[in-house]
C-alpha cells in the first residue's frame, strides 16, 4: 500500500514530524514517501497513492499556504482515499492554558473545519512543535523581541516523539487492516 506523507514546514520541525510518521509507516510494511507540499507529486502521481497524511506548521492560526493548496488542489482525489491531517505549532510544555483549556483544542487551525467537510479526514492531530531562535528569519526574530513574546513563543523542541510515533502506528494499523 502506497502512502504519501505531505508536509509544509517553515523551519524544519514539521518536516521532522512528517519524516518520523513516514518511517513508522515504512516499519509497518507500507510504501511511505515523504513530500514537501511546495513540490508534491504530480497530479497523475497523486492518484496512484492509496492513502495520505498531510500536515503543516501553523502560524497565526493557519496552515502554511503550500499545505492548504495541496489539499484544495487534490480534493477530488483525497476524498476517494483515506487521509489523516496533522498540525504542528503550539510551543512549550503546558498542555492547558491559564483558563484550563486544552491548548491543542484551542490551536486547531482554521482550515481544519473546511477540510473536515471537503476531504473527510479519518482524523486530525495537533502536535507541539519546535523553534530555534537562531534559525528564524529576521521578521520572526523581531517578533520574539516584543515584550512578553519570548515567554509566549518559547525556544526549544517540544515535539513528543512517542506520541507522534504512536499516532503513526495507529494509521499503519488502520491501513494494514483495510488493505
Amino acid at each position: 500500500m502506497r502512502v504519501a506523507v505531505v508536509c509544509a514546514s517553515q523551519y524544519g520541525a514539521t518536516r521532522g514530524i512528517a519524516e518520523r510518521i513516514g518511517a513508522e509507516l515504512a516499519l509497518a510494511g507500507l510504501d511511505a514517501r515523504v513530500y514537501d507540499a511546495a513540490s508534491p507529486p504530480h497530479a497523475e502521481d497523486v492518484a496512484g497513492f492509496d492513502a495520505f497524511v498531510v500536515g503543516s506548521a501553523v502560524y497565526m492560526g493557519h496552515w502554511l499556504k503550500d499545505a492548504s493548496t495541496f489539499v484544495r488542489r487534490h480534493q477530488p482525489t483525497l476524498l476517494e482515499h483515506q487521509i489523516w491531517l496533522f498540525s504542528s505549532g503550539p510551543l512549550g510544555t503546558e498542555t492547558t492554558d491559564a483558563d484550563g483549556a486544552d491548548i491543542r483544542e484551542s490551536t486547531v487551525p482554521a482550515e481544519i473545519t473546511e477540510f473536515t467537510n471537503t476531504v473527510r479526514p479519518v482524523g486530525h492531530r495537533v502536535f507541539f512543535g519546535a523553534i530555534d531562535p537562531e534559525a528564524l528569519s529576521l521578521p520572526h526574530r523581531m517578533i520574539r523581541k516584543f515584550p512578553g513574546a519570548a515567554e509566549k513563543i518559547p525556544a526549544g523542541d517540544f515535539r513528543d516523539w512517542t506520541e507522534i510515533e504512536a499516532w503513526a502506528r495507529e494509521i499503519a494499523r488502520s491501513l494494514v487492516k483495510a488493505g
